[in-house]
């Protein structure tokens, strides 16, 4: 808010005129107006006296710059330096220009005043300390902070409801007590920017309240000094609000895609539930719109008739944009969108509306390389407004094969101790379909919030898929998943999604190659091999999440504000009430029965909650340099007679976007090495980052080029209740805990043991480059392995190279 007040006051002060006054050389004189710059290059620039304002806020208020401070180290401009040697590259020099000084401490001596310093004086010493290189202080006196002591409003219109408009002015963050009907006590640091947003308040109250003529000049504001009480002020906002407005009629015009204005369907609406006091709606449509009038009445949020409600009318504009199949061409307070006329009584709405086109269908094609060459393509068809009520619908179809070498089945053949049999080239095909439809509201059982103003922009999707590959060792028979989510943007900042049903049912078929391989790594009746035949045998999953995200950053350029996210979930409970209700209503069994066709696999099930905890700040050290830092927290917990999470549900550590210097799912659990993890991933993940981002060169290829310092810490741990087991072929397949004391001792190396969990925290640290486009971030990092569990501080001096696009957090 500080940044947004110096820009506008920036602006303010540019118009105004002002005398120029500085010193210079340590010495006072004045300026005249016709000074201009320099030869000497301004190399320090300082702050004396700020008690109360940061240099930072103050830094943004100036124009008088030193060149690009490299991380805001004072003096150290390595960019100005490549220019000293070579006089084309680099950043030429920041010179020092007299009437930009004098301007400066104007706009300085106005920024106290608005934050209470009413009294403050500023003035400047320019001092050459070496030849052509000057020191520019500015040299500031604040005095004593002034204070409101009490607000008054006069002018507020009655209402019919008393305590209207006392309620209204008890809300207000500068009134405290009140002290007759229209006085309170404040007791504040007089603060030009809360005054002005409570006049924007009185204004907005006003007009969501029938004065729909009210304009900043409408509610004005008189400040005095108290006589007899130092640095003390009354503040006063006396209120001429006109008369009051009705909501006129309304008119809503639908053109269809590339449509001129010839409308041939009309409709009237008129009487309750949709107008009073005999106004109407009026409704024009074109032919191919394609869409139901009931669509756009039911946006509407204000009645024709009532009383006028700017906030009603804005949502309504908003509501329509929300659909995501229209835009809005015009919208205004007149019949054809002109300017109101303010000498009726009654105020009209116009809305004039444009579909956008129904059909699409993209098509892509792709190649790919794993263990082979491969080709794929994908088509996807969107029906934009199906059933003419802003519905979404798509259905997407993907197909890939892949063809994998002789000497390659060879080689993996020799890996899994399988070399006798023959192996020849063979084509390995994937395919997927996906469906999925949504729609630009809230359906049951959350329906009744959308007329919440909380939670209006919402939205509902189902989505259903369906896939299966031929793996080079591991073949998915079947993967089908169905989601039902509720997504609603409170506002610009908050946002919550509810995925109500998400269901996976995974039928796999492991190769005997796969099986083999698995043998010959790690034995045949090792529990290695058993805990992973475990984690990959058919299974079905579960999960009701519920997630909240706050953020005020912008998303690609990570420069301020902050970003956080916050989750809760519970997995298990649609298979587990099938198991003990339907499947076998007197036994619980742990898993269901093989429901794809074919398969005689059984699907294994577990039941846990889920928590995490996301949080990012970014913090700007100078215009040119942000430090970033993150902090997430993640527990998966089973529960009932579960033991494990699936895999998917896991925390996994490692890549480009989490702890750098080790690949992605390769660090954890506990410092058990990699090469002996017997449970892939963990179900307690701790991680912290740091990253510093400097401007080193600004529109270079049209991007401007950061560099970075960052530094990564955390791991992941099993969980209390992690055990090991294995699937005994003699007993049907069910589990049965191993208890051999050195699978134990290895288990417990990757647990989490509030003694030990500090020693086992991985940190890589390094630099990195990134090239920021206005649309996208491409990244480079180079990472050292700080601390390596296995090594131990400081012994791994290999550079580990990651990259990406965005920042990593």
């Amino acid at each position: 808010m500080k940044a947004f007040f110096s820009r506008a006051l920036i602006g303010l002060l540019l118009l105004s005129s002002f005398s120029l006054v500085c010193i210079e050389k340590g010495i006072s004189q004045n300026l005249t107006i016709e000074s201009d710059t320099t030869d000497n290059v301004v190399r320090i620039v300082r702050f004396v006296g700020n008690d109360n304002i940061k240099d930072n806020t103050l830094e943004t208020l100036i124009r008088t710059q030193t060149n690009r401070e490299f991380l805001g180290i004072p003096r150290f401009t390595p960019w100005y330096f490549i220019w000293q040697l070579t006089n084309s590259w680099g950043e030429s020099p920041s010179y020092l220009n007299r009437a930009t000084v004098a301007n400066d401490i104007e706009r300085i001596k106005q920024y106290y005043k608005t934050v209470g310093f009413l009294e403050a004086t500023v003035d400047t010493n320019i001092v050459e300390f070496k030849k052509d290189r000057v020191e520019v202080s500015f040299l500031i006196e604040e005095g004593p902070a002034f204070t409101i002591q009490t607000i008054g409003y006069t002018g507020l219109p009655k209402f019919e409801e008393s305590k209207k408009v006392n309620q209204f002015l008890h809300e207000s963050p500068l009134t405290n007590e009140q002290l007759n009907d229209s006085t309170f006590t404040v007791n504040q640091r007089y603060s030009e920017n809360q005054l002005n947003i409570e006049r924007n308040r009185l204004i907005n109250f006003l007009k969501n309240n029938g004065y729909a003529a009210v304009q900043r000049d409408s509610v004005n504001l008189l400040v005095k000094r108290d006589t007899t009480k130092p640095n003390q002020l009354d503040a006063l906002f006396t209120i001429n609000p006109g008369k009051q407005y009705r909501f006129g009629d309304l008119y809503i015009s639908l053109s269809g895609p590339g449509d001129t204005l010839h409308y041939n369907q009309h409709d009237t609406l008129q009487q309750s539930p949709f107008t009073i006091n005999n106004k109407s709606i009026f409704f024009k449509k074109g032919e191919s719109a394609q869409t139901k009038f009931d669509l756009l009445t039911n946006q509407i949020l204000f009645k024709p008739g009532d009383v006028f409600n700017q906030s009603l009318y804005i949502r309504t504009v908003n509501e329509f944009q929300n659909l995501g199949m229209l835009n809005i061409r015009q919208f205004g307070l007149s019949e054809d969108g002109s300017l109101p006329d303010y000498s009726k009584d009654e105020i009209p709405v116009m809305f004039s509306l444009q579909t956008l086109p129904r059909h699409s269908v993209n098509l892509n094609l792709f190649g790919m390389k794993r263990y082979g060459f491969g080709s794929g393509a994908g088509i996807t068809y969107t029906n934009n407004n199906l059933f003419g009520k802003a519905e979404n619908f798509q259905i997407g179809v993907n197909g890939s094969f892949e063809y994998v070498r002789s000497q390659t089945m060879r080689d993996i053949a020799s890996e899994a101790d399988t070399s006798s049999q023959s192996f020849d080239g063979r084509f390995f095909q994937s395919f997927e379909t996906r469906v999925e439809y949504s729609l630009p509201r809230l359906l049951f059982p959350f329906s009744s919030l959308d007329d919440n103003i909380f939670f209006s922009n919402g939205r509902t999707r189902y989505s259903l898929s369906f896939s299966r590959s031929n793996q080079l060792l591991f073949d998915i028979n079947s993967d089908i998943r169905f989601n039902l989510r509720y997504e609603v943007q409170h506002n610009q900042r908050y946002s919550s999604f509810l995925d109500l049903i998400e269901l996976d049912l995974l039928d796999t078929d492991p190769s005997p190659e796969f099986s083999a391989a698995l043998r010959n790594r790690f034995g045949e009746n090792s529990f290695q091999l058993r805990q992973i035949e475990e984690d990959f045998r058919p299974q079905v999953s579960s999960i009701l999440r519920y997630t909240f995200r706050s953020q005020r950053t912008d998303l690609i350029k990570r420069d301020r504000g902050y970003f956080s996210e916050y989750s809760i979930a519970s997995g298990g409970n649609i298979p587990y009430l099938t198991d003990r209700l339907i499947v076998t209503p007197d036994t619980l069994e742990g898993n269901l029965p093989a429901i794809f066709p074919g398969s005689q696999n059984s699907l294994a099930y577990s039941r846990f909650v889920k928590g995490t905890a996301d949080y990012r700040r970014y913090i700007p050290l100078s215009n040119n340099a942000v430090l970033g830092y993150r902090g997430f927290l993640g527990l998966a917990l089973p529960y009932g007679q579960s033991n494990s999470i699936p895999l998917n549900q896991r925390f996994y550590a490692g890549g480009a976007n989490d702890i750098r210097g080790w690949d992605i799912y390769s660090l954890g659990p506990g410092s058990i090495p990699l090469d002996d993890v017997t449970i892939n991933g963990g179900q307690i993940k701790l991680l912290s980052q740091m990253e510093i981002r400097q401007q080193i060169i600004g529109n270079f290829l049209s991007a401007d080029w950061i560099a970075a310092w960052f530094t990564d810490a955390g791991n992941v741990w099993y969980g209390p209740r992690t055990k090991l087991f294995s699937r005994d072929p003699i007993n049907g397949g069910q589990q049965q805990q191993i208890s051999e004391n050195d699978r134990e001792q290895l288990l417990e190396l990757g647990k989490f043991h509030f003694d030990n969990f500090y020693k086992q925290i991985a940190v890589g640290s390094g630099l990195g480059l990134r090239l920021d486009w206005e649309y996208v971030i491409v990244r480079f990092d180079f990472a050292f392995r700080i601390h390596d569990l296995q090594r131990g501080w400081f012994k791994d001096k290999t550079p580990y190279f990651t990259f990406g696009i965005g920042h990593s957090f």
